[in-house]
């Protein structure tokens, strides 16, 4: 009950003063530093020559600079040794605090000119400090000071781990995690680094909000006054409004020389810098505060309070005559802003300030993220209807090549929990006879290979199931097809299931789902029948992961010279933390080039320029045009005006590209070929990533997990088989292989020309000597009369490939559909038989990625 209550009030107080305290971080960071940037800026104003005959004494400086300024001066501050211009106050007006600044040269009592930013930095200590609000502002800070201490100490108490003791556990932040348990790991580690700066600047900041504090601090820190001697605020922070007069006071009176006399007696040779304030009447002491070089710290001041008509030194406090905590109280501001510990204190402290806004940013996303989820559970749980028997589970089959099936897979048993229906989720290979007879209700998400096959993981299945005369009246089910229609037998795989189950008796809730290219109006229309199935609403429109901003860091020729296409090596780097496994791919937007846009719109009589409106977005009419397709015929499109085109035109399609990398590289790689079509245009996404997007440019990508060609589980030996650009994926498994320590791989590559088609040779043969590639095999079609092809260094090698196969070995291809592949997979059957090659396929010992 008390850590619920804690963290209500925590993330309540927190969306509430976190506002604030992110402007107090921001302001009080760019305050910390402001003696030094304006020198920065200011350089002929507020550095000056230093002189060897040394300062002009202070009668000499005032004498000078009242002179030139017309009016008294109420307080100096002078450095006498880096060079820097002394600080000039005036007297006040009636009614302030302080009068005119102004800098004046200490050598010569130049009076210098106006210093810029000097209001800027003003109005950030003003809202650091009072939010631009005087006494309000004073009491709103003050309390959100408050809360920052009891975010720290609840915080604390909400993160507490199991693992107290394993600083990891604190410390470390975990960037492979994504969405809300990023966005925890944000706030909570950050937090728990900046946690004690956060209370130090807390515990000092409340000595300038409130009377009561400083007071505290006071009676707590403060030495005990020698015998008859008041005691004294030590922190000198209590006053915001201006000095008090006495009307009736006499006028004030100062000796300089004899102020100046005691000064140089009381600091000696090591004066570093001096501050006398001088009273705005007689009768009053002045106060003068100087600095020795070698101070433990900038605020280490030495205190003398004098009678500034005769220059009487009635009391004299050295800093190091203090006891500790005394000295503590006298530090409150170094404290503060970080002096205490020198320069790298400073620079620590303003960067825990700067990261104030994380934890307002980070906690706001936390909130919203716990409201969209209780709404999302409010909303499923409302809409439930009747769901008969809870224990009749929904058997949920997929069959998937590429990963995009599981994921459906997945997605369909998310909607049917949210509907309060159990289910149960398995791969077609698992599904046999009791499964099938045992199920009453079922949904098959199944994908269909290349023209008509099934999936390989779903080979076995239509090999050991369909044609089995099982009867399966009782089974309800429904179906989710996914293929592509450039191939005749489009989705023929799933047609086959559906034919099958129907001569079984099987009843099929509505007519089949055909998705062609994951087209988003079929999987809306399979979305929307399972809703009338289970009779609640989804949670959500399923929506594809989002395509995110990758930056192009490289892109490397790999085959200089060579007949066929140039081949590039391209390196990634996302916007956000991005992590995948070996054998994933990944979807990248392509956009015209601007050879093709300018075509395009050659005799349309539009100007490129003209901006037109764009996913809500406004762009030129040439940005807008780079993302569509952009068909040859034109005729249909003439007399159309700039807005009226583009939404006439439909967006570009993903293309997909297997990684070449692990992501522990540090970039995402990929190995593309430059496609020219008959006409010599380049094709469109391997135009966009090799010649027309700009190195550092940014390119709309997303992830796609390939579950089916991921490494086997087990330390087994592994046949790697590929040509072109194919190399990418088996590079990534390669290079997962060599990072576990796995050793015994083989690879078997094809291309054109030795001399310039052996892409990331060098790479290659440096695993080859190093013992991470066992053995590497080569065919290059044109270096002689017959060409030779990969699956023809397979024949070749056909012993030693069965030995391998014998002890284990896993085979992954991946390159070209038809040519390759389909190539490698006869000599396969020609060496180990159908019924073999069967098993491995069945069995997740065969695994393709080809295109």
């Amino acid at each position: 009950m008390v850590k619920k209550t804690l963290f209500q009030l925590h993330w309540l107080l927190g969306i509430t003063a976190g506002l604030v305290l992110a402007l107090m971080g921001i302001t009080g960071a760019i305050w910390s530093f402001q003696e030094e940037l304006l020198r920065a800026f200011n350089a002929e104003v507020l550095k000056v020559e230093v002189r060897q005959e040394g300062v002009l004494p202070p009668a000499e400086l005032v004498r000078r600079v009242e002179a030139a300024q017309g009016d008294q001066v109420s307080m100096l501050w002078v450095d006498t040794r880096d060079g820097n211009a002394a600080r000039i106050f005036f007297t006040p007006a009636p009614g302030e605090r302080r009068g005119a600044l102004r800098y004046a040269d200490p050598y010569t009592g130049e009076l210098k000119g106006e210093v810029a930013g000097l209001g800027f930095f003003n109005l950030m200590l003003n809202l650091h400090r009072f939010l631009a609000m005087g006494d309000t502002g004073r009491q709103i800070t003050g309390a959100c000071t408050l809360m920052l201490i009891f975010f720290c100490l609840s915080g604390l108490y909400l993160r507490w781990p199991r693992k107290a003791l394993n600083w990891r556990t604190w410390l470390t932040l975990d960037w492979a995690k994504k969405g809300r348990a990023f966005n925890w790991d944000l706030h909570a580690v950050f937090g728990t680094w900046c946690l004690l700066f956060y209370l130090l600047f807390a515990l000092t900041g409340l000595f300038w909000s409130y009377e009561w504090y400083r007071a505290g601090l006071n009676r707590l820190l403060a030495d005990q006054p020698a015998a008859g001697e008041q005691k004294r605020g030590e922190g000198r922070g209590g006053r915001h409004g201006p000095p008090k007069v006495d009307k009736k006071a006499p006028p004030r009176v100062v000796d300089y020389d004899a102020i100046w006399a005691n000064l140089k007696a009381a600091a000696g040779p090591d004066l570093a810098t001096y501050n006398l304030r001088l009273p705005p009447a007689g009768g009053q002491p002045a106060t003068l505060f100087y600095l020795l070089r070698g101070a433990e710290h900038e605020r280490a001041f030495n205190t003398l309070t004098l009678d500034p008509a005769s220059g009487q030194v009635k009391r004299h406090e050295r800093y190091a005559d203090k006891s500790f905590k005394a000295q503590l109280l006298q530090s409150v501001y170094a404290l503060h802003v970080g002096e205490y510990f020198g320069l790298p204190g400073r620079i620590i402290v303003t960067l825990a300030s700067l990261t104030m806004p994380l934890f307002f940013v980070t906690g706001w996303l936390l909130y919203l993220d716990r409201r969209r989820k209780k709404r999302q559970v409010r909303a499923a749980r409302g809409a439930v209807g009747d769901q008969g028997n809870a224990g009749d589970s929904w058997l949920i089959g997929f069959a998937s090549q590429s990963g995009f099936a599981e994921q459906l897979a997945w997605q369909s048993a998310g909607q049917l929990q949210a509907a309060g229906l159990p289910v149960q989720v398995r791969p077609l290979a698992e599904l046999g006879e009791a499964q099938l007879r045992n199920a009453n209700r079922a949904l098959f998400v199944v994908s269909t290979f290349g023209d008509g096959e099934a999936p390989d993981s779903a080979r076995g299945f239509e090999r050991k199931v369909l044609g089995q005369p099982w009867a399966l009246e009782h089974l309800d089910y429904a179906l989710l097809a996914l293929g592509d229609r450039q191939y005749p037998h489009f989705c023929g795989f799933a047609r086959r299931l559906q034919a099958w189950l129907g001569e079984r008796g099987a009843t099929c809730a509505f007519s089949p789902v055909e998705v062609d290219n994951a087209d988003p109006a079929a999987l809306a229309l399979w979305q929307q029948e399972l809703t009338q199935l289970t009779g609640t609403l989804p949670v959500a429109a399923w929506q594809p992961p989002s395509f995110g901003n990758w930056r192009l860091l490289r892109r490397e020729l790999l085959n200089p010279g060579s007949q066929g296409a140039p081949v590039y090596l391209l390196g990634l780097q996302a916007q956000m933390p991005a992590t995948w496994e070996a054998g994933d791919l990944i979807e990248i937007l392509p956009r015209n080039g601007q050879p093709r846009v300018d075509a395009f719109l050659a005799g349309l009589g539009l100007d490129p320029r003209c901006p037109v409106q764009l996913d809500g977005l406004q762009e030129s009419l040439a940005q807008a045009l780079a993302s569509r397709q952009l068909p040859v015929g034109r005729e249909h499109l003439v007399g159309l005006h700039a807005q009226a085109l583009v939404d006439a035109l439909i967006p570009l399609a993903a293309r997909e590209y297997s990684i070449a990398s692990i992501a522990s590289d540090g970039a995402l790689e990929l190995i593309v070929r430059q496609e020219r079509h008959t006409d010599g245009s380049l094709g469109l996404g391997s135009g966009w990533l090799t010649e027309y997007l700009p190195l550092d440019g940014s390119v709309s990508a997303r992830l796609r997990r390939n579950s089916g060609f991921h490494l086997p589980g087990g330390s087994v030996p592994l046949v790697l088989i590929g040509n072109g650009t194919g190399l990418a994926g088996l590079r990534s498994l390669l290079k997962a292989r060599i990072a576990a320590g796995e050793q015994r791989n083989w690879l078997l590559f094809g291309e054109r020309n030795r001399a310039h088609d052996l892409l990331c040779g060098e790479e290659l043969q440096g695993w080859v000597a190093s013992g991470d590639l066992q053995r590497l095999d080569l065919a290059f079609s044109r270096d002689q009369a017959e060409k030779i092809y990969v699956q023809d260094v397979l024949l070749q090698q056909a012993a030693e490939f069965k030995r391998w196969v014998d002890d284990g070995a896993c085979v992954y291809v991946c390159g070209s559909l038809h040519g390759m592949a389909a190539g490698v997979d006869a000599a396969l059957q020609g060496m180990l038989g159908e019924v073999r090659v069967q098993q491995l396929i069945e069995d997740g010992r065969y695994r393709r990625d080809v295109y």
